[in-house]
């Protein structure tokens, strides 16, 4: 991998492999939904994607029948978990750009999300300056949408929401000459809670911002099964990238309102044998103008055996496409 290039080089070699990714107008919800007869893309988080044992990450996408990845991207640009046996992918550079897109076209595959785990309320200038410069990779590799993180790991921090909310405006400010929008994923203890969202979306006012719709951690949460499928519809037109996931609660347990997490590692389980139906989560999508993916993130697979996971991603993957030719 090549050396890093300073932030203005990096933007000036790389605009010539934005002209695609410029004409495709990724700019904020409106750009992002216009094709509402598109096309959603099956895929698959990339760390669900390294159950499968293959020769590389596109050939394993291939073996389940992904045509998308949702790849996690390093705070140098690399993507660690995109896992090749003679090549560290990056972004880093043009001509790691220019590698990357050359074996993605020649799988047929794309990136559909890039993942971020920040800490913003740890370093915020530096995650500012990191998720600047995953917007100018994303624009530059074409990938519609990145996902970012919201928690709050810092117990002596005040007013967590407006902090939040201040953050985000600074990072949207920041890659604003990207038009690259940002999906806040629903998880753990403040972003499940459909309040905090909210008010999070109206503080910052910006339609560049937006959901990454994580479908099992509102029921993670604790919210009853039909209140997440309110949340779906509710949060819908704000949704820009997915994770697929589902859980297996007693039917006793379903519609109530359970304890955060309630045995989650012992009811987790693929998409196509839990309790969400995947046919209405589409048609809510579908409905609302979503036209990116649907990413799995079976957090369930380290329970089967190494021989069974390869095929139960495949069958997930099915399941999902006859959701999306039934809706």
């Amino acid at each position: 991998m090549t050396s890093a290039l300073p932030r203005r080089d990096f933007l000036r070699h790389s605009s010539c492999l934005l002209a695609g990714a410029a004409a495709a107008g990724m700019l904020g919800r409106e750009g992002f939904a216009a094709e509402k007869s598109a096309k959603l893309t099956l895929a698959c988080g990339d760390a669900t994607l390294r159950h499968v044992k293959d020769v590389d990450c596109w050939a394993a996408m291939k073996a389940i029948g992904a045509e998308g990845v949702e790849a996690t991207i390093a705070e140098d640009l690399s993507f660690p978990r995109l896992f090749h046996p003679t090549r560290q992918y990056s972004a880093a550079t043009p001509e790691d750009l220019a590698t990357l897109r050359a074996d993605m076209q020649a799988a047929g595959c794309k990136i559909t999300a890039l993942a971020m785990h920040n800490q913003f309320d740890v370093r915020p200038e530096k995650e500012i300056e990191w998720t600047t410069r995953a917007a100018q990779a994303a624009r530059a590799l074409g990938v519609p949408a990145i996902r970012i993180d919201v928690v709050t790991r810092k117990a002596d921090l005040p007013n967590f929401l407006r902090f939040s909310i201040e953050t985000l405006k600074k990072v949207l400010a920041a890659s604003d000459s990207t038009g690259m929008v940002f999906g806040v994923e629903n998880h753990g203890k403040t972003t499940n809670d459909p309040e905090f969202l909210e008010a999070l979306f109206a503080g910052v006012g910006s339609d560049r911002l937006g959901l990454t719709l994580d479908t099992g951690n509102f029921y993670w949460f604790g919210h009853p099964l039909s209140k997440v499928y309110e949340l779906y519809a509710k949060f819908a037109p704000r949704v820009f990238h997915t994770h697929c996931k589902s859980i297996r609660y007693p039917a006793d347990q379903r519609n109530t309102q359970r304890p955060m997490g309630w045995k989650y590692g012992e009811f987790n389980c693929p998409i196509d044998r839990g309790d969400v139906d995947f046919h209405r989560v589409v048609k809510i999508l579908r409905d609302a103008g979503y036209a990116n993916d649907l990413c799995i993130e079976d957090e369930s697979l380290g329970k089967l055996p190494e021989t069974e996971r390869t095929a139960t991603l495949a069958k997930e993957i099915r399941y999902l496409g006859g959701c999306l030719s039934d809706a």
